[in-house]
């Protein structure tokens, strides 16, 4: 019994790391104002830019013996990166100068994030001439998913604590570093002036359309790091087509269940991660399985209809989240 529990949270956390991700960075792009349901797609994004990385770097090696470990991380670790930046970019360029909807240009990066992942996708796995419509790139994958040497030596301890590749200790330890910046730094003080109130912000000599800008595509790029980990470490370095799931909407609803606190989403990216896998669990289960991964979801409605109840201002969003900002009626 305590064999399947260790087992249990182990996987739950692994499900989790890929949604800590997501929600971390859109937690950074909405105490900016900005709604970015786009997400899904950035890690979409993410994801399939750091395959590319790692196809081309593999195809580059005469044999899987000759990959040299920082290359094999490195290449696909910037290239996922460079790939989400472009999404924020395109994302902010639309919805901060442009002043686009933000609800409807997430969404459209949403679809444009799945369809660039489908069509590469697609297009290496015509390339490889595999005979199942999937990548496979283990060499690379063997580097991320590479854990502490003794983490085997010591029990349930090991398992349950450094059994996991570097970027899932990567995504704590940004959340972290997120909720330091929003809450003890004056650059934190002043990205959340923004979302409370541009105008109020642009008055004291905050630059509103720089705050929104690094806010959105680093957490863009934050948000696109749970792509290549998916890949990378949790699907052991297999690209499959729409294999991403709905994780990216998950990372959405995590964001108010963590009540837009990066270290909440932590432990609220575990919960999250064992209430979508809880139907592996559950006798009889598996023919309702649809029902339990709606579990993420109920569990989001029951706390935000709560927070509603309580009207705490540290519990809600943003006063100005989703909202375009015209200096012109400041």
């Amino acid at each position: 019994m305590f064999a399947t529990i260790i087992a249990f949270l182990h996987r739950a956390i692994m499900q989790g790391i890929p949604l800590l991700f997501g929600s971390t960075g859109e937690i950074l792009t909405e105490k900016s104002g900005n709604l970015n349901l786009g997400i899904p797609g950035v890690m979409y994004i993410g994801g399939m830019s750091g395959v590319i990385g790692a196809f081309v770097y593999e195809n580059s090696l005469s044999s899987p013996s000759e990959a040299n470990a920082f290359l094999a991380v490195i290449i696909p670790l910037l290239s996922s990166l460079l790939g989400s930046l472009v999404a924020g970019l395109i994302y902010c360029f639309l919805t901060v100068t442009l002043r686009a909807n933000q609800n409807v240009t997430g969404l459209a990066l949403t679809t444009f994030g799945t369809g660039f992942g489908n069509f590469f996708g697609g297009s290496l796995i015509k390339i490889t001439g595999a005979d199942v419509p999937s990548v496979a790139l283990t060499t690379t994958s063997n580097f991320f998913r590479t854990t502490v040497p003794f983490a085997k030596t010591t029990g349930w301890f090991g398992d349950l604590f450094l059994n996991y590749g570097f970027l899932a200790y990567t995504a704590i330890i940004i959340a972290l570093i997120c909720s330091y910046f929003l809450n003890h730094t004056k650059g934190g003080l002043h990205l959340r002036a923004v979302g409370e109130n541009p105008a109020t912000a642009d008055a004291a000599g905050i630059n509103v359309e720089r705050s929104k800008y690094l806010a959105t595509c680093i957490g863009s790029m934050i948000a696109g790091l749970g792509g290549l980990y998916y890949v990378m470490d949790y699907a052991n370095g297999v690209w499959s087509n729409d294999g991403f799931g709905d994780r990216g909407w998950l990372a959405i609803a995590l964001v108010i269940f963590a009540i837009w606190k990066p270290n909440m989403s932590i432990l609220g990216s575990i919960v999250f991660g064992g209430l979508y896998i809880a139907f592996l669990y559950v006798p009889c289960a598996l023919r309702t399985q649809e029902l339990f991964k709606m579990l993420p979801y109920v569990v989001t409605i029951i706390v935000l209809i709560i927070s509603s109840m309580r009207n705490k201002k540290e519990n809600l969003g943003p006063a100005a989240l989703g909202l375009s900002y015209f200096r012109e009626e400041r």
